[in-house]
């Protein structure tokens, strides 16, 4: 695999990594010196003899060598048995009497377990056939099955949804086997239907979710997003904090209408005068930005055994993050993008409070157009008080200096994620985390430690490192003999991302790219350049243990839960584009179609935010494919927007597109919409 693999987020493996597992394939079984070592571990002795040559001696080829490859691949070769081998035939058990029916539950769950893929849902198309066609062999097999195909419910649409919720309230017993609910990959969009078609099916409201919920009272995970913020009603809030006690970990990502908002602050409002904790350990508000401060002063004080927390671009104040239970043990916490808190407060929180003491994920990004989080003094604060448990730090945005390097030197020792856009740093300053520097260029600011003696120098563990708008960072300066990023003496690292103008100068660069041995990746309007050779020590597997099954590096929003990463929680790690297809009605005449099609362009200028425009572009046009996978959709429009914020008010709030949406109501037959990162496969 190359290491250009490890800034994709779709994985159809199986995602789970034991803590501290660093990706080291040892062998579950280890052979005797009398058995074969091969690769195929057959275990066999007479027929496999090791080939081992002296010198001047050139091993005879057999006829079986060239047919099989066997001898050039593994340096074995293959003798025929003189002896013929008996074959035993083929032994018939009763039912519930084979060897894989007699094994203890817990090893057949496990075997059962492998079978199912963790593959992102596709349409309509079926997945893990071969696992539901278990269910057809015995009775023993069928209930391990069972226990696999209902402990994590994967709804990618509606229609699943009303399957599900029919079996289990026929069955109420499949119920008490759910442990996750996942909804990050659900959409309304489907069957050509229009947004009212789509709100007039009944299949997922919010009665049928608190049904649900009711019929899965050992359910531990519970993935929400935007798609669903309607049906998130105060019942299913209620539900979710205090009626479900073994409830671990939800996500409500993006959720940010006014009726979730408002049924959100009422339903932990139950909690101010009440002493009563919650079980939930990792919950994940990222992009709720219309939750009031309020919510997270009452909620996270009831939260004693958090570790996880994602409330990246929310409202969330100093006070309410300083209320953070004191039991709690924090190792992912994401406050990227909140305006509402201070650099000062976050820097005393880190410091001082007991939950911060044992950090592996750290997201303290913020948008320098808007709001800097971190000046020059709390970035001298934080820098030497950071645990040495932390493997992912984050601090674009953040007021670096050049005698701030050695300070971050010291975390390079054990961080395999440093983010550090806009950093005011030299290609020597960023040098001096992979090699020495000699004494003459040390900082003279300030001595750090000037009595202490030197010591022994550490290689770096960083693998990737985002450099995105460094003025210093540029095509020339990496490709110059002065800095030594691209060089194999750098390795274990394999990513950085760069800006838009260093990977458009990088890209075309292919000759010298291939020599270096890198090569440009894009997704959506993120960019990286990765190693593409894999020099000895560089582990090219992004995938680690505190990332729960995702294998990019660089991601923006905290995983609550084991799993790949898809959907929508995919998507936001990028910006987005709007993709609109609709179907006129036929009795329509042309002269209407085109009056639609230009009020459908003149939403650039109608739609306003604070009184000024905010859409970056709106293309369309007829659709004129000769293929027959154009379904019935006759036109389609691409609308572009800067940021998540700006896409949210255009669906939900905007008076002219929403007054626009009315409109169609009477000349649309069918409408969908697809959300989607430019590049993005």
């Amino acid at each position: 695999m190359k290491s250009g693999i490890a800034q994709s987020f779709l994985e159809s493996i199986n995602t789970f990594v034991p803590a501290g597992h660093h990706n080291e394939d040892k062998d579950a079984i280890t052979p005797d010196s009398s058995s074969c070592t091969c690769c195929c571990r057959c275990g066999r002795v007479d027929s496999w003899r090791a080939s081992i040559s002296g010198r001047g001696h050139r091993r005879a080829r057999s006829y079986t060598a060239p047919r099989t490859g066997i001898s050039e691949l593994t340096g074995i070769e293959w003798e025929p048995s003189k002896q013929a081998m008996a074959v035993e035939p083929p032994r018939t058990f009763a039912p519930g009497e084979s060897p894989l029916e007699k094994l203890p539950v817990e090893v057949l769950d496990e075997i059962i377990a492998q079978l199912s893929i963790d593959t992102q849902p596709s349409g309509y198309a079926p997945r893990n056939v071969d696992l539901i066609s278990c269910l057809l062999t015995s009775r023993t097999i069928h209930v391990a099955t069972i226990n696999t195909l209902y402990s994590h419910i994967t709804v990618p649409h509606s229609s699943i949804f009303s399957k599900f919720l029919t079996h289990v309230s026929k069955y109420p017993g499949l119920g008490t086997i759910v442990k996750r609910l996942d909804l990050s990959h659900f959409t309304s969009v489907g069957l050509g239907r229009s947004r009212q078609g789509n709100s007039e099916v009944q299949n997922l409201t919010s009665k049928t979710l608190l049904k649900c919920l009711d019929l899965t009272p050992a359910i531990q995970e519970v993935l929400l997003q935007e798609n669903l913020d309607d049906d998130i009603d105060e019942n299913v809030l209620c539900k979710l904090f205090y009626g479900l006690p073994k409830l671990r970990a939800v996500d409500f990502c993006a959720s940010s209408s006014k009726p979730f908002a408002e049924s959100f602050t009422s339903a932990v409002t139950g909690l101010v005068d009440s002493p009563m904790n919650l079980g939930i350990r990792r919950l994940g508000l990222h992009e709720c930005f219309t939750l009031p401060n309020s919510v997270y002063e009452t909620l996270l004080p009831r939260l004693p055994q958090l570790t996880h927390l994602d409330v990246a671009h929310t409202r969330i104040t100093d006070s309410a993050l300083a209320s953070i239970a004191e039991s709690a043990s924090l190792s992912h916490l994401n406050l990227g993008r909140c305006t509402q808190i201070t650099g000062r407060g976050v820097v005393d929180f880190l410091t001082t409070h007991p939950a911060a003491k044992n950090l592996v994920f750290l997201n303290l990004s913020c948008d320098i157009a808007r709001y800097r989080l971190l000046w020059e003094a709390d970035v001298e604060r934080l820098l030497p008080a950071l645990p040495t448990t932390l493997i992912s730090l984050n601090l674009n945005g953040a007021k670096i200096r050049h005698w701030h390097a050695p300070l971050l030197l010291p975390l390079t020792k054990h961080l395999e994620e440093l983010s550090i856009a806009s950093a005011d740093l030299s290609v020597q300053d960023i040098n001096s985390f992979f090699r020495p520097d000699s004494p003459s260029s040390s900082p003279t600011r300030q001595q750090i430690s000037p009595q202490e003696q030197p010591q022994p120098w550490t290689p770096s563990t960083l693998h990737y490192l985002d450099l995105s708008s460094i003025p210093t960072i540029t095509q020339p300066s990496l490709f110059s003999a002065s800095c030594v990023l691209l060089s194999p003496s750098t390795s274990p690292l394999e990513v950085i991302e760069l800006g838009d103008k260093a990977i458009s100068s990088l890209r075309e660069c292919r000759n010298t790219n291939k020599r270096l041995g890198w090569v440009v990746k894009e997704l959506g309007r993120r960019g990286w350049y990765v190693r593409d050779s894999n020099p000895a020590g560089c582990d090219v597997n992004g995938r680690r243990s505190w990332k729960m099954g995702a294998m990019w590096w660089g991601m923006r929003k905290c995983p609550v839960a084991w799993g790949e990463v898809g959907g929508l929680y995919g998507h936001y790690m990028f910006k987005k584009k709007q993709r609109t297809a609709d179907e006129f009605k036929p009795s329509l005449s042309q002269e209407d179609i085109q009056g639609v099609c230009h009020r459908m362009l003149d939403l650039q200028n109608q739609c306003l935010k604070k009184g000024e425009k905010y859409i970056l572009s709106v293309k369309g046009g007829k659709n004129c494919s000769i293929e027959d996978l154009k379904a019935s959709f006759t036109h389609g429009f691409v609308v572009e927007f800067a940021n998540e914020e700006d896409r949210m008010y255009y669906v939900k709030e905007d008076p002219a597109h929403l007054a626009f949406v009315e409109s169609l109501k009477e000349v649309i037959a069918g409408a969908g919409v697809v959300d989607f990162v430019e590049g993005e496969f």
